[in-house]
């Protein structure tokens, strides 16, 4: 077991009775207790928002499980020699939940449940909510949420529109010497780097404990421990902290189409697998049980929904995380391509929660099905998400800048993934040409795909970059990748950590994303319409394979942005657009410029003045520079 790190709070903590009574009064309400105050890196009773688990307090801990089938209950760990019947549960009623308290039993000490079946067989069980784990098939392990001290006060979750996310991938985001996997604290080692790119969410890949030490993390046994690979909760909680005091959000990844399917405690957990394949209470024992990676949680029975929603709560609260990416909605909201009613209820029931308690965090649907009703309010009929992963942006512009042939580039495409949204809000859909799924799966990195085994090359750098300006430009919540800002080649895999030797190598497309992200969030106050929702693609030239377009957000100087994006090989030194606005029009950015890459042509991208002119639907017109495959910015 890794060392906890972090002062213990003491004065949060809480006595028995306490305990026992502020337990009691959850397990009667709908939803648990949600901090009051997280933006300010104080936490509210954190021990108080476990309904079930081990809810440590002054003297001892509280324990709660639920076991329907189960004859009896015991625990068993360090604070009794691991004896098997030494601390009974006593059954609450008929809900099938079994509490007891035991003295004695301190956050850090391990333990299990021993379940007697009712013809007398006995197994022996780690806790399904388990805070930690020794790892995937050990020992539960108490912790005391209110234990780490929160530094980061006056911290506020980026408003949506000026998010830009970076997705990582703890264990191979800073690796640690001899092969082991990167940690908490190696990653909390590289924050300076991000917040110097400018991102301001860090969207992390699933830290649940999975089985092993290596893995995305997309297939979880323990949803409510942290990886023990990655190190304590203590250590997850330092990352956040340290996000935090440099201005950087947190968004959880979290996966319920499906749990494991390995090392599951909850598979038949108190016995009952109710026939042959099945695994349970916690599982659907009908055609909806599989998913195709694992077994589907039963979103029918309700004890499965709070624990689904006591696990997204758990991170937004006692992690002070700023949102939850939700790992394939469209298994959870449907089964064998049927709908599953159940599951919608849970998707609804949860962003219920968030937005009635904490509605400035963020929630994503990662579900590519171009269902706009996720992201429609609840009251309306729709799942309530805030925002969802956007595949009729990825494929086309990603199709556009792998294709070898500039003919096979459809600029009506690159419109109409440009202009796609849903429901007509901008922050409803999240934009990326890198995510860690489409940088494996038979597939690599951009740069890897354009030119395979020449990721370095001009061409990999002009395309990938191409593509990285629209994102940046396009009305959405863009995202990276990890290591997409320093050209990382090949493709992901769990035990591939990111060569940091890169950000040298390619130090010039580093400053380009520093200066593509700084643009979208506006740093100079000159491309606000670039956090606008608006966009106006006013001029498509497929023959020439030239397109430009307008964002803005209120609109006038400092706010109206044109961008002129050339996705051909050929250079156009003098290129004509239409212009909403007369007078000076002053070149913000050209990704043609050798300061990002030397061998890049540095064609000439000179501020202009618009004159009043029709052209392409706008009032004036103006010309400028474009190198081959490169983007202009313009503001006023």
């Amino acid at each position: 077991m890794k060392p906890f790190h972090g002062k213990r709070n003491t004065g949060a903590r809480r006595g028995a009775a306490a305990a026992v009574a502020a337990v009691a009064a959850l397990a009667a309400c709908a939803e648990v207790v949600p901090d009051t105050n997280v933006e300010s890196g104080e936490v509210s009773g954190a021990a108080g928002a476990r309904r079930l688990g081990a809810i440590p307090h002054d003297g001892g801990t509280l324990f709660r499980v639920w076991a329907p089938n189960a004859a009896n209950v015991f625990v068993t760990g360090d604070f009794n020699a691991w004896s098997a019947t030494a601390n009974p549960l006593v059954a609450e009623g008929t809900s099938g939940v079994w509490s007891a308290d035991v003295a004695g039993a301190l956050p850090g000490q391990e333990y299990k449940y021993v379940i007697e079946r009712p013809g007398g067989a006995t197994l022996v069980k780690a806790d399904p909510r388990a805070s930690a784990m020794t790892n995937s098939v050990g020992n539960s392990v108490i912790t005391d949420p209110d234990a780490f001290a929160w530094t980061a006060s006056g911290y506020h979750t980026p408003a949506w529109n000026e998010a830009v996310v970076y997705e990582m991938h703890v264990g191979t985001f800073n690796d640690e010497p001899g092969g082991e996997p990167g940690t908490w604290l190696s990653a909390a080692a590289k924050l300076d780097h991000l917040a110097a790119l400018g991102v301001n969410m860090l969207e992390v890949l699933p830290p649940a404990e999975f089985p092993g030490s290596f893995s995305w993390g997309y297939n979880p046994a323990f949803p409510f421990a942290p990886e023990s690979a990655y190190g304590s909760p203590e250590d997850m909680k330092y990352f956040v902290d340290e996000a935090h005091r440099r201005g950087m959000g947190v968004v959880i990844d979290v996966v319920h189409n499906h749990w494991g399917p390995d090392d599951l405690a909850m598979w038949c957990f108190d016995g009952e697998c109710y026939g042959s394949g099945n695994g349970g209470e916690y599982f659907y024992t009908d055609w909806r049980r599989e998913s195709g990676w694992g077994p589907r949680p039963d979103y029918g029975r309700p004890e499965v929904r709070d624990y689904v929603v006591d696990n997204a709560l758990m991170w937004l609260n006692e992690f002070h995380a700023d949102g939850l990416r939700w790992d394939s909605t469209v298994n959870i909201r449907t089964a064998s391509g049927t709908d599953l009613p159940d599951g919608w209820g849970l998707l609804q029931r949860v962003n219920n929660a968030v937005d009635g308690a904490q509605p400035w965090k963020l929630m994503i649907a990662e579900d590519l099905s171009n269902n706009e009703w996720l992201t429609k309010p609840t009251s309306g009929g729709g799942a309530g998400f805030d925002a969802q992963w956007d595949a009729a942006f990825f494929h086309p512009i990603d199709d556009t800048i792998i294709a070898a042939d500039d003919g096979a580039r459809s600029m009506w495409a690159v419109r109409d993934a440009i202009t796609h949204s849903y429901n007509g809000r901008a922050t409803g859909r999240v934009i990326y040409t890198e995510s860690h799924d489409e940088v494996a799966n038979g597939r690599s990195r951009i740069p890897e795909m354009i030119w395979p085994g020449h990721a370095g090359s001009y061409y990999s750098k002009k395309r990938s970059t191409l593509g990285a300006a629209i994102v940046m430009t396009s009305p959405g919540i863009p995202m990276l990748f990890e290591g997409q800002e320093f050209l990382e080649d090949g493709y992901f895999a769990d035990g591939d950590p990111l060569d940091w030797t890169k950000a040298a190598t390619y130090a010039g497309i580093l400053t380009m994303y520093t200066d593509l992200i700084h643009l979208r969030r506006n740093f100079w106050n000159n491309t606000r319409g670039l956090r606008g929702n608006n966009v106006n693609v006013f001029h498509v030239n497929d023959t020439d394979k030239v397109v430009a377009y307008h964002r803005w957000e209120n609109g006038g100087a400092g706010d109206d942005v044109v961008v002129l994006a050339n996705f051909s090989a050929r250079a156009f030194p003098s290129y004509e657009i239409g212009f909403p606005r007369g007078g000076t029009w002053h070149v913000r950015f050209n990704s043609d410029w050798t300061g990002y890459s030397s061998d890049f042509n540095n064609t000439p991208s000179v501020d202009l003045n618009a004159v009043a002119s029709p052209r392409d639907g706008l009032g004036y017109r103006g010309t400028v520079g474009v190198g081959p495959w490169s983007v202009v910015i313009l503001s006023q």
